[in-house]
């Protein structure tokens, strides 16, 4: 099966293209840049492009028969200070997206959400797919509006879809320049020995799940019987807080940090009920937080 991934030169694009690779796909990435921290794989057919570019979109699409969409122009952070930028660039873009798929007659596409933003702040944790989607940032309102536009062109044209909403991954190779992954981030100002930033009292809980059993789980909802819209997370809470501790133990050095005023778009709390994805996919996350954190950490060690 020939797959494309959008985003496949990114963090969790990277490891998805490891897994496709080793369940025997052949894979195509289309994505503004090479990968960061890594040469090219041989056997992958690389298309550099930006995701407005529709001659170059619908060229990368051609032959394929299988779509993950991982690309993303914002982040939480920094959606909310130009929303219509983060329309343009990513709604507007999903949506010539899907029309292209429809014109070329490709059955499938799997979409990486948002666990983290689409519920806004939650009645109840964990928090199942069935929550009432809220959010409070333009980042979780165009994930959310997306989503809907993949039930539209399902209902109308038959285009089958999984969506995930993944929680916070974590791993090797996820950028560290403090805009987005907090454990990166983290761990980069510890080796740098500069002073930790923390949003709030520390209390904020998160749900962390490692980016090797989200690219598993990625690989998995590509199979052709399922349809619909599942949490990709670990089902279980961490504060930051409680992460700083951890950090402490993994790298064994002396962390320093300062409070920082919260900021309004940090919902209070976010741990993702995973028994449907579990139920579905018979998938679990298999790296506890303790060993996705020595694995980072190693990986920084080596020369991130």
């Amino acid at each position: 099966m020939m797959v494309l991934v959008l985003g496949g030169g990114g963090f969790i694009g990277s490891h998805l293209v490891d897994g496709l690779l080793a369940a025997g796909h052949r894979v195509r990435v289309f994505d503004r840049s090479p990968e960061l921290y890594r040469a090219p794989l041989a056997g992958v057919d690389y298309r550099l492009g930006d995701f407005s570019d529709v001659p170059l979109l619908a060229e990368a699409l051609e032959g394929v028969d299988l779509v993950y969409h991982l690309l993303s122009t914002t982040v939480p952070s920094t959606s909310n200070l130009d929303p219509i930028a983060d329309v343009n660039g990513n709604l507007v873009n999903s949506l010539r997206l899907l029309q292209l798929m429809v014109q070329k007659n490709i059955p499938k596409i799997i979409y990486l959400s948002s666990g983290g933003t689409v519920y806004g702040i939650p009645e109840c944790v964990p928090i199942p797919e069935t929550h009432p989607l809220r959010p409070i940032c333009s980042y979780g309102v165009v994930k959310v509006a997306i989503e809907n536009y993949l039930h539209m062109f399902h209902e109308l044209h038959g285009l089958q879809y999984v969506v995930l909403r993944a929680s916070n991954p974590y791993g090797e190779r996820q950028g560290h320049a403090g805009v987005q992954g907090v454990i990166g981030t983290f761990m980069q100002k510890i080796l740098a020995g500069d002073q930790i930033e923390i949003w709030g009292d520390g209390r904020v809980v998160r749900d962390y799940i490692y980016v090797g059993d989200l690219a598993e789980l990625c690989v998995i909802a590509g199979r052709p019987e399922k349809v619909g819209v599942f949490n990709a997370g670990s089902g279980e809470g961490t504060s930051i807080n409680e992460l700083i501790n951890k950090l402490k133990s993994v790298t064994g050095m002396n962390l320093t940090y300062v409070n920082r005023s919260g900021r309004g778009y940090d919902v209070p709390r976010v741990v993702l009920d995973i028994g449907s994805t579990i139920s579905n996919f018979g998938w679990l996350p298999s790296t506890t937080l303790d060993r996705g954190l020595i694995t980072t950490w190693n990986w920084f060690l080596e020369g991130a």
